[in-house]
């Protein structure tokens, strides 16, 4: 249930991780006796990520770049939020005082890259603003924003919630949704129902083990619809997850959208393809330290834990909302879309030609982030083509 690929060895925890970790372990132990001795993986998950304290975006760790444990387009290059940059300044020219509101905003670097460019373009938003709901990353965010001129840094404000009123311009959300906690099954010849929800219990000797039940009637219909849709339908023996929390967080957004753009950045792949029968343990992947592993019992809030993003889920809760699918791309197709090859010629000297071309590789290339990220874009009356879809626009895929 765990993925049938050996476990990479892993740096050993220092003894403050040690220490961090067997105190999240106990908590959510505690947890599973109060819920009677199981607890669903969406559950686990969210307590694994965001437990006031001790979940792995709650506390104080680095998260991105060299000293972290994962790195994000963002932190790999400018080149990318240069052209995420100008995809926002069409819409913001089409929006006039239209705002930009960045869901989950890392290290700050990408705000710190838009509104930079977005300067030089001659197009700001009315305001910048950053709902984030780890405390830890915000002042991180802050610090690094801090270096920006005065007038750029007045306009970036951080938000508790969504806004109440409506609100128009762009919302973008890079490598968000793959952190949405979700649920886990298995499907079971002989069984019925077919699908078993894949849970988190206490083994005798007090570690975390996994565990099976029957699932509730969300994940059990959810499961049946993947059956029925998928060609060949769920062969026994097929572990994998399904986000449920993706539609209503879509609903949410879609609620306060009164005109504009939504960017969805993050890795992940239509249905057909996300629920491939060659992709029989799913995609929840942890990063530790830059090694990629499988198992998210161990290093618990010192690891991240995602899942592959299902876009033909984002894309049908998005209709189901009001809102509009304007393109679907893979990060390569977008990032040409948008002009990467002129900012490349923009390069002052040989040396930054250089650095610029090594860093546009690790963007672009299948082997890297082109092809695994992807960009879904949900709109509500913006009539106008987005630019970055003129190289490539997967939507039919969806």
């Amino acid at each position: 249930m765990t993925g049938s690929a050996p476990l990479p060895m892993l740096p050993p925890l220092t003894v403050h991780e040690a220490a961090h970790s067997a105190a999240l372990q106990q908590h959510v132990a505690q947890r599973i006796r109060l819920a009677g001795g199981y607890l669903d993986f969406e559950r686990f998950m969210d307590l694994a990520l965001y437990a006031p304290g001790l979940g792995y975006y709650s506390a104080g760790s680095a998260k991105f770049g060299a000293a972290g444990d994962f790195t994000t387009a963002p932190e790999t290059s400018d080149l990318f939020g240069r052209c995420v940059a100008g995809q926002c300044a069409q819409v913001l020219e089409v929006i006039p005082g239209g705002t930009l509101l960045e869901l989950g905003a890392g290290s700050g670097r990408l705000a710190a890259t838009l509104l930079l460019e977005l300067a030089e373009l001659e197009c700001l938003p009315a305001h910048y603003d950053i709902l984030e709901v780890s405390a830890d990353l915000a002042e991180r965010q802050r610090q690094h924003l801090a270096a920006l001129p005065v007038a750029l840094r007045a306009r970036v404000r951080w938000l508790q919630q969504l806004p109440a009123a409506p609100f128009s311009g762009v919302i973008l959300a890079n490598e968000v949704l793959d952190a949405l906690p979700c649920r886990r099954f298995i499907m079971q010849a002989g069984r019925q129902p077919a699908a078993q929800e894949v849970g988190v219990a206490l083994a005798p000797d007090g570690t975390l083990c996994w565990a099976t039940r029957p699932p509730d009637a969300a994940l059990a219909a959810a499961v049946l619809d993947l059956d029925r849709e998928l060609p060949g339908g769920l062969a026994p023996g097929y572990s994998s997850e399904v986000c449920l929390l993706a539609d209503p967080w879509v609903s949410s957004l879609a609620q306060v959208l009164h005109r504009g753009v939504l960017l969805l950045f993050d890795y992940g792949l239509p249905r057909a393809q996300y629920y491939h029968p060659d992709r029989r343990s799913g995609t929840l992947t942890c990063h530790f330290k830059h090694r990629a592993h499988f198992d998210p019992l161990r290093n618990l809030g010192v690891q991240d834990i995602s899942a592959w993003v299902d876009f033909t889920r984002v894309a049908l809760a998005g209709y189901a909302a009001g809102l509009e699918v304007l393109g679907f791309a893979t990060q390569a197709g977008f990032l040409l879309g948008a002009g990467i090859e002129v900012l490349l010629g923009q390069a002052r000297d040989p040396i930054e030609q250089a650095r610029l071309s090594g860093e546009a590789r690790r963007l672009l290339l299948p082997g890297e982030m082109g092809e695994a990220f992807k960009l879904l874009a949900l709109g509500r009356d913006f009539p106008v083509p987005l630019q970055c879809f003129r190289h490539q626009d997967l939507r039919d895929s969806l």
